[in-house]
């Protein structure tokens, strides 16, 4: 139990690792950033394809597996929405300058804390399957939360915040994860039979968060690199599966 949060935690924290990079070292360059959203992009992907959907299938029925698929999709569609109604009333300010960048770091903060909660049940769920695929789902959880914090972290840098606060603001944001652990565990621990429901839910949640935030991102500035990036974190997960690592 104890080394399933630790791995939570640090997938967690690897948000403020992205973070503190942009304070020691400013913005990164557009290429690096491509190229780092690729490959979580690319290693998400395959742990949906190779691990999240053939584990939910051997645990449950197809019609499980299509339901949790679903209801993951549902999930990231509802907090998109919400954080759409949320982002509105900032469009139309075209002059607030720093107020409106911190206002712009505060709500990609809130975006991240509430994706990282079905990331934390994809961590309890693939654990509950077995111990390899948890620390897979792990690794690219905490892989893809670097660049997010370096998301973050830019604007609030750009605005003048301190690079104490925005440590501090990536600390609250990184809880989310091993919280997120600990609910789907006692989840499972409840209804052993709901570890196939998790494992899809996790599988479509993260599929979702691919296709219409980190593959995207990656690909507005430099596709090669985004391409490349998502290759290598595919081929990752492949190699990590046939040596059964």
């Amino acid at each position: 139990m104890s080394y399933i949060f630790l791995t939570s935690i640090v997938a967690g924290l690897a948000t403020c690792l992205g973070s503190f990079i942009v304070i020691c070292m400013g913005r990164p360059a557009e290429k690096t950033f491509s190229l780092l959203f690729g490959l979580a992009g690319g290693i998400m992907l395959a742990v949906v394809v190779m691990d999240l959907i053939p584990s939910s299938l051997a645990y449950g029925s197809i019609k499980q597996a299509l339901t949790g698929f679903s209801f993951g999709i549902m999930l990231m569609v509802s907090l998109d929405i919400l954080l759409d109604q949320i982002y509105r009333p900032l469009t139309p300010l075209p002059g607030a300058g720093k107020k409106r960048l911190v206002k712009m770091g505060y709500l990609i903060a809130i975006g991240i804390a509430l994706h990282d909660l079905p990331e934390g049940f994809a961590i309890a769920a693939g654990y509950s399957a077995k111990n390899k695929l948890g620390l897979v789902i792990a690794t690219a959880i905490g892989l893809h939360n670097i660049p997010e914090g370096m998301a973050t972290a830019v604007p609030l840098r750009m605005s003048g915040v301190s690079g104490k606060k925005i440590l501090a603001i990536n600390l609250l944001v990184s809880l989310f994860t091993p919280l997120g652990t600990y609910m789907g565990l006692l989840l499972v621990n409840i209804s052993p039979g709901l570890i196939a429901s998790l494992l899809s839910l996790a599988a479509g949640a993260m599929t979702y968060i691919v296709k219409n935030e980190i593959l995207p991102e990656s690909r507005k500035k430099h596709p090669n690199f985004s391409t490349l990036g998502a290759m290598a974190g595919f081929l990752l997960i492949f190699a990590l599966d046939f040596l059964h690592v």
